[in-house]
């Protein structure tokens, strides 16, 4: 058994600095020094649910392969990697075999709070300095983006990639973000690099210059009247990053004939009313992290454009003020911490 060191729950407000399990390499396994993590509110969440265990946060992350299993061909020790939310599946269901591991039917093994397919032991995640994945479920990072901005890319970036992808958004299409965090700051970049005509949606007339910045082209303001009106089913997809819950008909109200509201930010239960999609046939959809082809493809695609996530870059040491400001909303648009104040 490998030990590192990582910031492992203590309660559910604390992170503390602590010694951590690492399993031996298994024969198509990559050893990675974890130098960037981002923060999610995911983590968040895991936090405050915490009920005891062995609990470390952190699934949005990059680094340098240290060491490889025998049948690894796809990596060697110096590669620059990523890793994102899901580091196993049960590899031979049909979502599987479609390349949307992400909705394996056995459910995926997650990077942290998960259970390892093998062992029956929790995966514990990436605060820590040593993470070893699966070859498969570990991807290389393209030389040109930088190493603590792309870690965000591997799930807030893939979270509202698949989406876009799936819903085929591109030239001529109009598309509005609600929400302008971790995921819908991304959203904005990605559907601006694909070539559609891009707004945001916020409660705050006074992100407009922000969301411009990012590649939209206005602000819609959903707590002004005249403008939520002006844009009345006016967007082909809009995609819901917001985190917490909310009313969704305001923002399908805003979406065109025939267009497709897709809520990926808020993971609870909601109700929507029968009528806010029957006027217009609006469609409701969702949907989680990404499997292995995508997330390729997104890095590939994020290379290609220079996109990567508008990053706070912390000491790991403060991992519990990013949460804390996180929580708070005091973030503009991801945390990500720097593992090398680990030993």
């Amino acid at each position: 058994m490998r030990s590192t060191t990582g910031w492992q729950v203590q309660d559910r407000t604390t992170l503390v600095s602590t010694p951590l399990p690492r399993r031996d390499l298994r024969r198509d396994d990559v050893a990675v020094r974890i130098d960037f993590c981002g923060v999610c509110h995911t983590d968040l969440h895991a936090l405050h649910s915490y009920e005891g265990g062995t609990l470390v946060p952190g699934h949005e992350f990059t680094g340098v392969v240290t060491e490889v299993g025998p049948d690894v061909t796809a990596f060697q020790v110096g590669d620059a990697v990523a890793v994102g939310n899901i580091v196993d599946s049960c590899g031979e269901c049909d979502m599987c075999s479609a390349g949307q591991e992400n909705f394996c039917r056995e459910f995926p093994t997650l990077t942290y709070n998960g259970t390892d397919r093998h062992d029956g032991t929790t995966t514990l995640g990436g605060f820590s300095r040593e993470y070893v994945v699966r070859e498969k479920f570990a991807y290389a990072l393209p030389s040109g983006l930088d190493p603590a901005a792309a870690a965000p890319l591997m799930c807030a970036g893939i979270t509202v990639w698949e989406p876009l992808r799936a819903l085929g958004v591109g030239p001529g299409m109009r598309v509005a973000v609600a929400g302008l965090g971790g995921l819908g700051h991304l959203a904005v970049k990605f559907a601006a690099a694909m070539g559609a005509e891009v707004s945001v949606v916020s409660r705050s007339a006074g992100r407009e210059a922000e969301a411009v910045k990012l590649g939209a082209r206005d602000l819609v303001v959903s707590s002004d009247p005249d403008s939520a009106a002006a844009s009345r089913d006016r967007f082909d997809v809009l995609i819901d990053t917001i985190p917490v819950a909310h009313d969704l008909a305001p923002y399908l109200k805003l979406v065109a004939m025939d267009g497709t509201l897709s809520q990926v930010g808020y993971l609870g239960s909601i109700t929507v009313e029968t009528m806010d999609l029957l006027l217009g046939r609006k469609k409701l959809s969702s949907g989680g992290s990404g499997g292995i082809p995508a997330t390729a493809a997104m890095l590939q695609f994020c290379a290609e454009h220079g996109i990567t996530a508008d990053v706070e870059v912390l000491p790991s040491a403060r991992v519990n003020e990013a949460l804390d400001r996180l929580e708070r909303g005091d973030v503009r648009h991801r945390f990500v911490l720097d593992l090398s104040d680990l030993s």
